[in-house]
């Protein structure tokens, strides 16, 4: 059941003039729970506006009330043509965002900032070479390496990419976004622990950056939720990402995913046969 009716949705001129006006997030969050089905297990509501949570903020792209069991989510940042205006790298979003060149030039930065030079291990180099993927001999050893490769093997972003490759650039920055806000419906709150979907984000830049997979800590708790088998929910994202293996997040996720199947199946394999020779 439905409640029939009207809410009021606040609105204010955008500050920077990205766009025309702003609607505010807590009035579409208290619209959503107050429409929110008695039997629905959560409600997300997809907005093209832009948004503002605070009078202090510039903008906000979502926020789930998960005890409430709502979520909104706004399209509007995301769209590529956005991108130089906020400084959001295309080329190494995730998983390129793992790769070696891009990884040495984010620490040369830093060190830049901070004025110190970290001095470079024999461990940081081995792993920054584990991430390179520029050499057609390198070697594919984890899911995501495989992930990088895979998204290293579609056209580029930034070298006039077609109406389509931006498309798909959109949809899989609101997918993403939309996974983590449903996260937070089912009762997960920011990881804390590795490289999440789940991890908190302080700018819209650093959202390109994290990956589309759970952790493990937190896909336990996803399992646990629902009650879903790990094996069936990796086929079943499988099979979304393989429908859309042109775009570069799925390309890459799905790669990511087959290595994980991969992992999981020699894993067992190996438990059985320990079995069989205690």
């Amino acid at each position: 059941h439905i409640p029939s009716g009207r809410k009021g949705i606040r609105t204010r001129p955008t500050p920077s003039g990205d766009f025309s006006h702003q609607l505010n997030l807590n009035d579409l969050l208290d619209a959503a729970i107050w429409s929110l089905p008695n039997d629905a297990y959560a409600l997300m509501l997809l907005v093209e506006h832009d948004l503002y949570e605070d009078e202090e903020d510039e903008f906000v792209c979502g926020r789930a009330y998960g005890g409430s069991r709502v979520a909104v989510i706004s399209t509007a940042r995301y769209h590529p043509m956005l991108d130089q205006h906020q400084g959001i790298e295309r080329e190494h979003a995730w998983p390129a965002s793992h790769c070696e060149r891009y990884l040495q030039k984010c620490c040369d930065e830093a060190e830049s900032v901070s004025g110190r030079k970290k001095k470079r291990t024999a461990k940081n180099t081995k792993f920054e070479q584990a991430l390179d993927l520029s050499s057609p001999n390198q070697k594919v050893a984890t899911p995501l390496q495989a992930a990088v490769l895979a998204h290293s093997t579609l056209p580029s972003l930034d070298s006039s990419p077609s109406p389509e490759i931006l498309s798909g650039l959109w949809l899989g920055r609101v997918c993403r976004t939309a996974s983590h806000e449903l996260g937070h419906c089912v009762g997960i709150g920011h990881c804390v622990y590795y490289a999440c979907s789940m991890q908190g984000s302080a700018s819209i830049i650093e959202d390109a950056r994290h990956p589309p997979y759970l952790c493990p800590v937190d896909l336990a708790k996803v399992l646990g939720a629902t009650r879903a088998d790990v094996k069936e929910r990796y086929e079943a994202l499988l099979s979304f990402c393989e429908q859309r293996k042109d775009v570069h997040l799925f390309a890459g996720y799905g790669a990511w995913i087959r290595g994980r199947l991969e992992q999981m199946e020699s894993n067992q394999e190996r438990l059985e046969g320990t079995k069989d020779h205690p």
